[in-house]
């Protein structure tokens, strides 16, 4: 297996250089613009046991009526949901550019038979699922079995078909920065498309020190084959200074080329109408 350099950072120098980035101040016509941009990465989401058919519904209708093209406001890039509503989804975004999006395989734990979760990957894709957002088998990485967590990812990849995959390392539960980068390393190396940071279910969920880890091994990737890795920043970030932390971190580690939504998401809730509404406010 190709191998990454080694890779000497604590988290007090992250928790600074991650200071450092996102306190770069941005006002005036530049925030609106990088509202608006942000506006177009989020994958909306809603991930409840009380996800009911309408609710998904109304979700995909909302994901669609942001889009303004005098104002020039997008539309979201993905609406996230469980397997069960990839149908409903992809019928209502089907005039669209907002993509299906689907965590499956196991989502949030990953503790099924390998057998079951690329069944239910499978069933995803089979019902309109253009990406699929996969958890890893935290457990296995800790106990230092990474082949596992490797042929995990490659296989979920391959029931993925022509869908596109993310990898969710869960970095609150991995915790320190040698299991975070490793968890990186192992997700771009057996074949993903994104990685990302958390499920949203435990905390902490996402954090600007596991995302610099993150955007540091798809940076190192980059620079050695030139391909390029996408990233999703993902849990509890519903305000619009910390969606904007957030890109300011992406763009100052991989460039402008990465901030758009094939290369970069960020998954939430509440956020899009926070951006939404201080765009409509300002303008």
């Amino acid at each position: 297996m190709w191998s990454f350099r080694k890779y000497e950072v604590d988290f007090e120098n992250l928790e600074k250089r991650a200071a450092e980035i996102t306190s770069i101040k941005v006002g005036g016509e530049e925030r609106i613009e990088i509202l608006k941009k942000i506006l177009g990465l989020i994958d909306l989401t809603t991930l409840n046991g009380d996800d009911t058919d309408k609710k998904v519904i109304d979700l995909c209708l909302k994901a669609m009526a942001f889009k303004n093209e005098t104002k020039g406001i997008p539309e979201v890039a993905a609406v996230c949901v469980y397997p069960v509503f990839a149908d409903i989804v992809s019928r209502k975004l089907q005039n669209s550019d907002v993509k299906t999006a689907c965590v499956a395989g196991a989502f949030p734990s990953g503790l099924s038979p390998i057998e079951l979760r690329e069944k239910e990957v499978e069933f995803a894709v089979e019902n309109g699922a253009d990406e699929i957002d996969m958890v890893i088998s935290r457990g296995k990485l800790l106990e230092g079995n990474e082949d596992f967590v490797f042929d995990e990812i490659s296989d979920l990849k391959v029931a993925c078909n022509n869908a596109h995959l993310k990898v969710i390392l869960e970095t609150g539960e991995l915790k320190t920065v040698e299991k975070i980068r490793r968890a990186s390393e192992i997700a771009i190396l057996s074949g993903t498309d994104f990685l990302k940071t958390s499920t949203g279910k435990i905390q902490p969920a996402a954090t600007h020190e596991a995302f610099l880890i993150m955007l540091d091994t798809i940076k190192d990737y980059h620079n050695k084959t030139r391909a390029k890795i996408g990233i999703k920043a993902a849990g509890g970030i519903s305000t619009n200074d910390e969606a904007i932390g957030y890109y300011l971190l992406v763009r100052e580690v991989l460039g402008e080329e990465w901030l758009n939504k094939e290369f970069f998401r960020i998954g939430a809730s509440r956020l899009a109408d926070n951006i939404y509404n201080e765009i409509l406010e300002i303008e």
